[in-house]
This record gives C-alpha cells, structure tokens and sequence, in this order.
C-alpha cells in the first residue's frame, strides 16, 4: 500500500507537472504577442520633451545671450560654451556606468535617477539665463550654472534613453514607441523655440552702430544721452523675457517628468538577455545640424537681414520635422532604415547651399526652413531606432553581458554633445577672430562671410563625409530580421530551462 501510495503520488506529481508546464508557457506565448498601449507610448515619449525644450532654447539662443544680452566678449563666451559642452560629454559616459551598477528598486533602476535630478536641473537651468549684478565673475557664473545643469540633465536624459530597451522586449514595439517619441521630442524643440523665441521675440531692442558710423553722425551729446537710456531699459527688458521663457519652459520640464514616472513602468524582464559597431557617422552628421543650428540665429539675424523673423523661421523648422516624423516612421518600417538614411539626410545639402547662394529673400528662407525640417526629423529619429538594433547585436555576440544598455545610450549622447560643444565653441572663435560687434546694428563682411561657411559649407562637408561612413554600417533590414529570430530564440531558450528546473522539483517531490 505505502510503495502503491507512493507510486500514485509520484504519478499525480508528474500529472501536475505536466499540468503546471503548460500554464507556465501559456504566459510566454501571451508575452511575445504582447503590445504596449498608447497611453504607456505616450507617457514615455514626455519624457523627452524636456532635454529637447532646454537643448532646443540653449543651442539656438544661448550664444546670442551670452553675446548681446549678459554682453560677454566672444572669447568667453566661446570658453562657457565649449568647456560647458565639454563637460556635458564627460559626464554621459560616467553616468551610464554609474547607473549600470545601480541596484534594482521597487521604483527600477532608471527611474530614480530621472525623478531626483529634476528639481536641481530646472533651478539651474533657471540660473543660467538669469544676469547677476556683479562687475567681475560673469564668466565663472555662467560656466558654473551650465556645467552643473548639463550634469543634471544627463542624469536624466541617460536613463531615459536606456529605459527604451525596459519597456517592452519586441522590436516593432520598441521602433513604435521610439517614432511616438521622436515626434514629442520635435514637438518639444518647437516648444522650445516658441516659448523662447516668441517671448522674448516681444521685446525689441534697439541696436548699436559701429564706431565708425557714429564718429560721422551729427547727432548731439543730449540725443545720444537719449538713446542710451533707451537701450539700457529696453536690455533689462530683454534680459527679464529671457527669465519669464525660462521658468516657463522649467515648469514644462517638471510636468513632462511627473507624466514619465507615473505612466511608465520600467520592466525588468524586458531586456534579461545582454554591436560593437559603431554608428559612427552620426557624429559628423550630428555635428553637421547642430553647427547649423547654433549659427542659424545670427545667420538670419545679420547675414540675411531678418532680425525680427528670425524666431518664425526657426519655428517653421520645428513644425516641418513634427509633422513628417510620422512620415519617416512609416518610410523606415517599409523600406529599411538605412534607405532612410539615404533618403532623410542626403535632401538637406543642396537647401543648405540655396540658402547662402540665391538673393535675400525672406520666401525662399521659409521654404528651405520647410526643407530643412524635413531633413531635422529624419535626424532625430533615425540614430534612435538604430540604436537599440545594435545593442541586441551586441547581446547576440556576448549573451553573458548583463546591464550594459545605458553605457551605450551614454557613448552615443557622449559623442552628440561632444560635437556640439565642438561646433559652439568653433563657431563663437571664428565670429571672434572676424571681428563680430556686440549687438551691432549690422556685422564686417568678414563675419558675414564666415556665418555662411558654419551654415552651408561646413555642414554639406560633414554631411557627405557622415553618409560615406554610414555605408560601411552593417546592419541592414536581413541582418535585424535574423538577429530578432534568434533573441526570440534564445528567451525561449532560457524560458524552457527555466521551466524545466521548476518542474523537475514537482517529480522529485
């Protein structure tokens, strides 16, 4: 009776075990169908809009500011904005290590970073637009606000860039949630833009004529007495604009952060499973936009003479790249991404030269704005939906890695703001050395001349040379099919062991 009882209780184990497998691989089969929602894309894709708002206000404005508002010497300010973007490269990869070896929390591992750093990024980021009354320390003021906000937000633009590879396991789902955020991410440049650019666009200031020009004006000492007072008014005008758009756009920052941590749960499972190939010709593409982006103000400003347009042109851009961000995600998912490449970024070099070619005219710049939005989208989605293709290369060919996804995200946000440090600090010399007139009512030809070179020439050159590099990329739409066969391949792998160690206690028992 004891060895039937055992025998009928092994038998029932068994029966149970084979029972219990199933129903622990029907979850399986309902994960790899699972889909992420629309609110969970969308809380996800807020959170980006923040270092895009702030990016977007510092890179089209923070060099006119520190030039014609604070009235700092271009060399100076040349060194706030290099060693400032500097610094922000440095950071990106020690914060991606530093969150590599980040315990897991009931919060996630990415979560807490983004959640803690916001209140400190926004009040620097506040800090870095206001001017304090001070004679001597201008320089280390504003070197000191930028480096410490480019820090806080790379606490939280790192982890949210690594938190795409935690949301969900499945490419299509990961590509889907990407395009929702490229397009929150453009929108957010064109808040940026618009908050900073229409605010501040509000409050017009007078210019100052060259040495030259006013030692041949007959105006009396009492009238130029007049228009001092004038311009001094109408600068702290200017400089409390610059402050309203600020807090604005940190109220912003703090908003898109509260959506972000309540609307989105970071999965742990999502990425169990750990290319060395580099998308190395995003950085000279990379450098090439952001060389046009923090020239285009001065450019319109005083090479074309739109002074008081300038603001709607870098709006116009804005709008163009949101509204074909859709069209992108739909071109890469039905003709690969490389072809979008080809397709998103070669356009943009003959409207670039356009612009500095044909005559002034304020029509022809609002259809190459057109244009070059087009182009802007393209760049801001596409090294984002190739990135996460090439880290699951790399956990193919090292499947003992474990946590590695955020240093990756880190080296490639590295390598962009490295480049854009680069470019400002490039550009700010250059005006210097071609003897660039604070808050002139118009600028030496010199200047003119080298506006047009960091606008045109300068980024056709790095276009083309990021696009020969781009051809050596080998990931292309076969090699991602097959990679994604065999992650599945390889989670199934590890979910049947799994299963197998747990049923083997079951027929022991």
């Amino acid at each position: 009776m004891a060895g039937g009882g055992g025998a009928e209780r092994a038998g029932v184990a068994v029966a149970a075990a084979g029972l219990l497998a199933p129903a622990r691989r029907q979850p399986r089969r309902r994960e790899c169908r699972e889909r992420l929602s629309v609110c969970s894309k969308l809380c996800y894709a807020v959170g980006g809009a923040p270092y895009q708002t702030t990016g977007c206000a510092l890179g089209f404005f923070l060099q006119i500011y520190l030039l014609d508002v604070a009235q700092l010497d271009p060399f100076y300010a040349s060194i706030i904005l290099f060693v400032g973007r500097a610094w922000d490269a440095i950071t990106d990869p020690l914060v991606g290590f530093f969150i590599s070896k980040t315990p897991w929390t009931r919060f996630g591992r990415l979560m807490p970073w983004i959640i803690f750093s916001t209140p400190f990024a926004v009040i620097s980021y506040f800090l870095i637009w206001f001017v304090p009354d001070i004679s001597r320390g201008q320089v280390l003021w504003y070197l000191v606000f930028y480096c410490l906000f480019q820090t806080l937000v790379t606490c939280f633009h790192v982890p949210y860039s690594a938190l795409t590879m935690f949301i969900s396991r499945e490419q299509s789902e990961r590509d889907s949630a990407t395009a929702y955020r490229m397009t929150v991410e453009v929108l957010g440049t064109v808040l940026g833009t618009a908050i900073q650019g229409q605010i501040v666009g509000q409050v017009v200031t007078p210019c100052i004529q060259s040495p030259l020009f006013a030692s041949e004006s007959n105006a009396s000492a009492s009238m130029g007495d007049v228009n001092m007072t004038h311009y001094s008014g109408s600068l702290t005008d200017m400089r409390n604009a610059y402050m309203v758009a600020a807090g604005v756009i940190g109220g912003l920052y703090i908003l898109c952060a509260i959506i972000l941590s309540v609307g989105v749960r970071e999965k742990r499972e999502s990425s169990e499973l750990q290319s060395d190939e580099p998308v190395s010709f995003f950085l000279f593409t990379s450098l090439a936009f952001m060389l046009l982006e923090g020239n285009f103000a001065l450019f319109c400003t005083y090479t074309l003479g739109f002074r008081n347009e300038f603001q709607n042109i870098l709006l116009v851009i804005m709008l163009s790249a949101t509204l074909t961000i859709p069209f992108w995600q739909w071109f890469l998912t039905r003709y690969g991404k490389k072809t979008a490449v080809y397709a998103g970024i070669a356009p943009a070099i003959p409207f670039l030269i356009l612009v500095v070619t044909l005559p002034r005219n304020l029509v022809v710049t609002y259809i190459v704005a057109v244009a070059a939005g087009i182009s802007v989208a393209a760049t801001f989605l596409l090294p984002w939906s190739m990135l996460p293709d090439v880290v699951d290369d790399f956990k193919l060919q090292h499947p003992e890695s474990r946590g590695h996804e955020a240093i990756f995200f880190s080296f490639y946000v590295f390598f962009t703001k490295f480049t854009s440090g680069v470019s400002l600090g490039i550009s700010t010399l250059s005006l210097d050395f071609a003897g660039y007139q604070t808050r002139g009512c118009s600028q030496p030809n010199e200047v003119n001349i080298t506006l047009k070179m960091l606008v045109s020439a300068a980024p056709v050159g790095l276009i083309l040379l990021g696009l020969l590099l781009f051809s050596l990329y080998p990931i292309n739409e076969e090699k991602r099919m097959e990679n994604k066969k065999a992650l599945q391949d390889l989670r199934e792998e590890s979910n049947s062991s799994s299963e197998s160690d747990n049923t083997e206690l079951p027929s022991v028992v």
